[in-house]
């Protein structure tokens, strides 16, 4: 055999040695819990055939404690680029079978360094979050690498999308990583995130807590508001996330991919003229005035377990992926407070930055007041919303189904905040407050001087409710563009989307907006 047949055998062999991860008891192990490894990860997320690794034979450098004789195949971390659905894409797969997928110094370069070559590429980055957290035989390599994986991150905000699947642990300083990202897929049983883990917390604080309580899929899909989506496991996540992509475009210069449908854009629903209730204080779903306008019934709702008094989710209109917002009376009567604002203003951004239209459906009696909201600051989040929908240069389109009172008309979208097209339904209250709320403060003395108080108060209601909670006196003043059947919504949606198709926006240069954080 000759020098240079030596040197290919010696390559595969090499390779073939670091691409064998992980003892087989381990991952038959991993399989036995639902999870799969991160190769067998990669190959289901990527076309077949399509993926090209990078930064195979990346090695550690430390040579103390012990890990000058570790061998830490691909340095724990699996990098490189493929085609998902067609389009390329970039994504970071942790090893928890190599050395549990400890965070090192070159560990943190690899990720970073993906993240990088996303960036240049206009490529979308995914990462599959599944580490024993940080390597701390590396001491201050190991630190300065999650600053690395930070500052990369934030720099490519905004100009690729970034989309995090915690698939396992993630603790400590790396769980700023996914939560950092524009969208986190949270695996129910094995995704486990917090900035310390259950011992750290007992030592530092005195506080007895377990892992699924402390990190798990509730902590953060119910309560802290930072998970998106919850898979039920590996596959689920992949797919949950091939989907999401399918809504996005590849960077921030183009335009999100359109799609052929056969689901006719002038159809109309005739069940949404008498889909509002009678009694204007009674809930209803508003899945059923989004679901039977969208392309084929299908809206791919996000963080629908978070503020389930609002919701947020991507749809289709002729083929064209849009981004909606909405109120959810079914939960607090759809109030904004401090949680709703958060949630809504993040996506609004979001799709303001990747040029995906916005549609509104409002229904909403206000920002959420007292002493608990005002305390932890309503108005610096409820701000949010004014910011994310005045600085947003896509098309915007309202379409006002029942209240839009006081901060919420703006709040959700309204014409004077920078709405495109504003729709109303005749169903319609849009004013700055109730009849009942306004009658009582304008007529109060009135009122409190008559001999039949409630005749009186009746009356001066019916008077306030026919002169001002309706859509007619905005439409006078051309605040409203125009008032449509319910069922016409999907057609007229369709037709201001293709009327908005090109907008374009010219405004002053500034870095950004000094947005309430």
């Amino acid at each position: 055999m000759g020098k240079t047949e030596e040197s290919i055998e010696a390559y595969k062999a090499k390779r073939d040695k670091i691409k064998q991860m992980g003892d087989p008891k381990a991952i038959e192990k991993r399989h036995e819990a639902g999870q799969w490894s991160a190769r067998e990860r990669i190959d289901h997320f990527f076309d077949p055939g399509t993926f090209t690794e990078i930064g195979l034979f990346v090695k550690h450098r430390a040579t103390h404690f012990g890990m000058d004789k570790r061998e830490i195949p691909a340095e724990g971390v699996i990098t490189g680029y493929g085609k998902v659905n067609g389009r390329p894409a970039v994504a970071v797969a942790e090893d928890y079978t190599a050395m549990a997928g400890t965070f090192g110094e070159y560990h943190g370069k690899k990720f970073a360094r993906a993240l990088d070559f996303a960036k240049d590429m206009g490529w979308p980055c995914i990462s599959m979050n599944d580490s024993g957290g940080a390597r701390l035989q590396e001491g201050m390599d190991t630190l300065e690498s999650y600053g690395w994986l930070f500052r990369t991150q934030i720099l490519a905000s905004g100009i690729v999308p970034q989309i995090s699947l915690l698939m396992g642990p993630c603790l400590g300083g790396q769980a700023y990583h996914p939560v950092m990202q524009d969208f986190l897929i949270q695996c129910r049983h094995t995704g486990f995130m917090g900035i310390a883990g259950p011992a750290f917390v007992k030592t530092q604080v005195g506080e007895e807590i377990t892992l699924e309580e402390l990190s798990g899929w509730k902590a953060h899909a119910v309560k802290s508001g930072q998970t998106h989506i919850v898979a039920e496991n590996d596959k689920d996540a992949l797919d949950m996330c091939k989907q999401l992509l399918s809504f996005l475009p590849s960077n921030n210069k183009e335009k999100p991919p359109r799609v052929e449908t056969k689901d006719d854009p002038e159809r109309t629903v005739p069940d949404l003229d008498i889909v509002i209730p009678d009694r204007s204080t009674q809930p209803f779903d508003m899945l059923r005035v989004i679901t039977p306008v969208v392309d084929d019934g299908h809206f791919f709702e996000l963080m629908k377990d978070y503020a389930r008094n609002c919701m947020i989710g991507f749809a289709r209109f002729n083929g064209r992926p849009a981004g909606i917002v909405a109120n959810q009376s079914m939960q607090a009567a759809g109030v904004i407070d401090i949680d709703a604002a958060d949630k809504m203003a993040r996506f609004i951004r979001f799709c303001d930055l990747f040029n995906i239209p916005l549609v509104s459906f409002a229904d909403c009696p206000g920002y959420m007041i007292g002493s608990e909201q005002d305390w932890r600051g309503i108005l610096r989040h409820g701000a949010k919303l004014l910011y994310a929908w005045a600085d947003a240069t896509v098309p915007l389109i309202s379409i006002m189904v029942r209240k839009a009172y006081a901060g919420a008309h703006y709040g959700m979208l309204d014409k004077s905040i920078g709405a495109d097209l504003v729709f109303a339904w005749p169903t319609a209250q849009v004013t700055i407050v109730g009849a009942e709320t306004a009658a009582s403060v304008i007529f109060a003395k009135e009122i409190r001087e008559a001999e039949n108080k409630q005749e009186a108060r009746a009356k001066r209601v019916e008077e306030y409710r026919e002169l001002h909670e309706n859509p007619y006196r905005a439409a006078e003043r051309g605040y409203i563009d125009d008032i449509i059947m319910p069922s016409d919504t999907r057609k007229i949606i369709n037709r201001a989307l293709d009327t908005l198709e090109n907008k374009t926006v010219t405004r002053p240069w500034r870095k950004y907006s000094n947005i309430n954080l």
